[in-house]
C-alpha cells in the first residue's frame, strides 16, 4: 500500500486550488438550484468493483508485452486493487476470476481485510482449458455436444459459487465463448437448449441470497455464431432461469451503433438488469479505459440509471472489465474508476423537472440541451473533493506516480517474459 503521508503531502500542494475550484463550481451550481455538497456525498457513496485480472498486462491474439511488477497471483492482484481504492476511494470491492484466483478462502479474507476490500461477483472460466481438466472446451463448454464436458463446466461454476460463499460474494457472472466458426458446424437451436439445461443446473446451486448474471458477447472467440450473442438472448435466459437470474451488460460487447442506453432502460423495465462491465471500445470488444472513446455514451447510460434509480428491486453490480495492453494497468483502472464516477455525477446533475417538461411539450431541442448542460459541466472539483474528504488522492495518477509503487513491487515480482497472445 502507499504511504498515507505521501498522499497527504501530494494533497497539500493541491488543496488551495481545489478549495477555490470547488467554491466557484458550487456558486455556479447554486444558481441552478443544485447543492454541490449533496452531489459530493453522492460521489462518495458510489463504488465500482475492480477486476482482479485487470491488474495484469493484457494482450492481443498476436502477442503480449508484460510490464514491470506484474502480479504473481491473487495476493499481488489484491495489493494492486487495494492501491487503486486507496487513491480513489471509488473501488471498494474486487471481482475474482476462477481458477485464475483460486486459493484458500481464509487467505483471501485475510488479504481483503489488509487491503480494505470486499468481494463482488465471482467469474467462472470455461472459455479456456486448464492443465488438470479432463475434457477440452475447444468446441464448447456449457453447450458442448458431449454431456461429460457440459457436466465438467457445470461443476466448475458450482465450485465458483462455493468459493464465493466462503468470501462473502453474492453473485456469479457466467460468460462463455461457445459458438461456431462455420455455418452448419452446430445446430443453433439444440446448442442453445444444451446451454439452458446446463445453466439450470448451475442456477439450482445458487444460495437463496445470490444472483446469477448472464453476459452476452456478439462475437469472439466464435466468429460465425455465439450462443449468448445479444441482450435479447440474455433476457430470454434470465427469464427462463428464474427470479435470481439477471443480465449483465458489457459496454464493449455490442454491434456498432447499438443504442446501449435503450437496452438498459428495457432491461430495467423487465426487472432483469443485474449490472455492468464498464469499459470502452472503438471497433470491437472491450479493451479500452472507460470514458476514453465515448464519454457521452457512458453519460447517457448513467442518465437512464439515475432516472430509474428508485425502481423497486433495482440492485446493480458495477464492475470494470478491461484489458490493458500498453498502459500501466493500475493507472488505467484508476482512470476508469474516476470516469465512471464522473458520468454518475454528471447524470445526477440533469434537471429532471425541466427535462420532463420539455418531453411533455415535445421540445426535442431543449430536452437534448438539458442533457448536454449536465454532461458539459466540469465536475472534477466534486470528484476531487470527494476523494480529499475520504483521505484519498486529489490527483490519483500524480500520487501513484510519485509513490514509485510500480518500481517498488518490481523489485520483488519477477519480470515476466513476453509471450504469445491471450488476454492474461
Amino acid at each position: 500500500m502507499i504511504d498515507k503521508n505521501l498522499i497527504e503531502a501530494e494533497n497539500a500542494g493541491r488543496q488551495a486550488d481545489l478549495a477555490q475550484d470547488y467554491q466557484s463550481l458550487g456558486e455556479r451550481l447554486a444558481r441552478r438550484g443544485v447543492d454541490i455538497d449533496a452531489l459530493t456525498d453522492r460521489a462518495r457513496a458510489f463504488g465500482v468493483a475492480v477486476p482482479s485480472w485487470g491488474t495484469g498486462t493484457g494482450g492481443t491474439r498476436f502477442a503480449r508485452f508484460p510490464g514491470l511488477g506484474e502480479p504473481r497471483g491473487i495476493m499481488d492482484k489484491m495489493d494492486d486493487c487495494g492501491v487503486i481504492h486507496q487513491l480513489t476511494d471509488a473501488t471498494p470491492s474486487v471481482s475474482l476470476h476462477i481458477p485464475w484466483d483460486k486459493t484458500d478462502p481464509a487467505l483471501l479474507l485475510e488479504k481483503a481485510e489488509e487491503t480494505g476490500l470486499g468481494f463482488d461477483a465471482m467469474n467462472s472460466n470455461t472459455f479456456q482449458d486448464q492443465p488438470d481438466q479432463a475434457y477440452s472446451y475447444k468446441f464448447g463448454s456449457l453447450s458442448h455436444t458431449d454431456a461429460a464436458t457440459r457436466q465438467q463446466a457445470v461443476e466448475h461454476n458450482l465450485e465458483c459459487i462455493e468459493i464465493g460463499q466462503a468470501i462473502g460474494s453474492k453473485a456469479l457472472t457466467v460468460w462463455i465463448g461457445d459458438g461456431s466458426n462455420f455455418p452448419g458446424q452446430t445446430s443453433l437451436s439444440r446448442q442453445f437448449d444444451r446451454y439452458l439445461d446446463s445453466m439450470k443446473q448451475v442456477y439450482a446451486g445458487l444460495p437463496e441470497d445470490w444472483r446469477i448474471f448472464s453476459e452476452h458477447k456478439i462475437y469472439e472467440p466464435a466468429f460465425y455464431s455465439t450462443v449468448v450473442q445479444d441482450w435479447g438472448t440474455s433476457l430470454m435466459i434470465a427469464q427462463e432461469l428464474g427470479d435470481k437470474a439477471q443480465c449483465l451488460v458489457d459496454l464493449g460487447h455490442h454491434a456498432p451503433n447499438v443504442n446501449i442506453e435503450m437496452i438498459v432502460a428495457r432491461l430495467i423495465r423487465a426487472g432483469k438488469l443485474g449490472g455492468f462491465h464498464f469499459n470502452d471500445s472503438k471497433y470491437g470488444d472491450d479493451d479500452l479505459d472507460s470514458g476514453t472513446i465515448e464519454p457521452f455514451r457512458l453519460f447517457l447510460v448513467f442518465n437512464e440509471l439515475v432516472e430509474l434509480e428508485d425502481t423497486p428491486g433495482l440492485n446493480l453490480a458495477h464492475m470494470i472489465d478491461q484489458s490493458h495492453n500498453v498502459t500501466d494497468p493500475i493507472e488505467s483502472l484508476i482512470v476508469s474508476a474516476c470516469e465512471i464516477q464522473r458520468a454518475y455525477v454528471q447524470a445526477s446533475l440533469v434537471d429532471r423537472t425541466a427535462l420532463e417538461g420539455y418531453r411533455q411539450d415535445n421540445d426535442a431541442l431543449m430536452a437534448a440541451a438539458t442533457l448536454r448542460a449536465a454532461f458539459r459541466t466540469d465536475v472534477e472539483p466534486i470528484l476531487a473533493m470527494a476523494r480529499a474528504r475520504a483521505g484519498a488522492a486529489i490527483d490519483p495518477i500524480a500520487a501513484y506516480r510519485a509513490s514509485g509503487y510500480r518500481a517498488h513491487v518490481a523489485q520483488t515480482r519477477p519480470r515476466v517474459a513476453s509471450g504469445g497472445g491471450g488476454i492474461v
